[in-house]
């Protein structure tokens, strides 16, 4: 902990021109007490083991928060050695950075880990089964990670969306518009999470450890974190029509009938339990996380 509380407390985020990092820069101003390193891959490309090492050589920052990764998950099948590259490799020689620093590494994870038989909502401890190149590549960067350097935060979420980038939100609004009638899966059951309130909810982590009302060493491990609620990807493609007022006719189909390269669980519901115990967190249910997005 900051034994003066008038030093910032320097956190580095890569990856920031993602849907999560440029979460992270629209909050800057709501933490005055953070300042923030942003590096998008042209500042910092940690796909490169060097230019990491020589990066955090010239820095000390505090912690290091990773929203790079790589996310087309129906294109790793056809792109192993990308996906291997991004979620592990780049995971590893980060969380190595970080180590020899003597700083926390705070890195995401999905819930298309979890790809069992289970239909109660998957708490940290249960038995993993990746069922596509994307699940395995981020489960091996999870491990490569806390292997690497103990302090170490994993949070697995599911279903980001946000107003940057690519997502289910964005493609639905523009279908919407452009069709009559779509056709959404109804047999995969999760809960979307509005990426701008995972990025806040990390950084509440961080201010409550470094305020002194959570224990330092509760800042590693694994931890879920996704909005409240569950639902399909039909109900929220309903959600988001209805909100955006748009006339656009729903269909709900089987899996089976929409084939896609990668297999996606059938039920990934997270229990956020753990979370909320430790760090006192209070989540939205997704609705809300909808409606704001949606309103911005």
């Amino acid at each position: 902990m900051h034994s003066n509380t008038d030093t910032p407390i320097r956190i580095l985020i890569t990856g920031a021109n993602g849907q999560l990092g440029r979460e992270f820069r629209e909050l800057e101003r709501a933490y005055p007490a953070f300042q923030f390193t942003f590096t998008g891959r042209a500042e910092l490309d940690v796909t490169q083991k060097v230019a990491i090492k020589a990066f955090f050589e010239a820095q000390t920052y505090d912690y290091c928060i990773n929203c790079a990764a790589y996310t087309a998950v129906d294109k790793a099948e056809s792109e192993p050695e990308a996906a291997q590259l991004g979620n592990v490799d780049a995971v590893r020689w980060l969380a190595e950075a970080c180590a020899r620093k003597g700083i926390p590494l705070v890195h995401y994870s999905t819930d298309y880990v979890y790809h069992n038989q289970q239909n109660t909502p998957f708490q940290e401890g249960d038995s993993t089964a990746p069922q596509s190149v994307y699940a395995r590549t981020k489960l091996a960067g999870e491990q490569a990670a806390q292997a690497a350097n103990p302090q170490t935060l994993i949070l697995r979420t599911s279903w980001v969306y946000a107003s940057f980038g690519h997502n289910f939100v964005k493609t639905m609004l523009r279908l919407g518009r452009e069709r009559d009638e779509l056709k959404v899966v109804f047999d995969q059951v999760g809960t979307p999470t509005y990426a701008r309130g995972l990025a806040h909810a990390t950084l509440q982590m961080i201010r409550k450890v470094e305020q002194g009302e959570v224990a330092r060493d509760r800042l590693q491990g694994i931890y879920h974190y996704s909005d409240e609620g569950v639902c399909s990807w039909y109900d929220f493609a309903l959600a988001i029509f209805e909100l955006a007022g748009i006339e656009c006719k729903v269909w709900p189909i089987e899996t089976k009938d929409f084939p896609t390269a990668a297999a996606r669980p059938p039920y990934s519901v997270l229990n956020k339990g753990k979370i909320k115990a430790v760090f006192g967190l209070e989540l939205l249910h997704w609705r809300e996380g909808l409606r704001e997005m949606m309103a911005r």
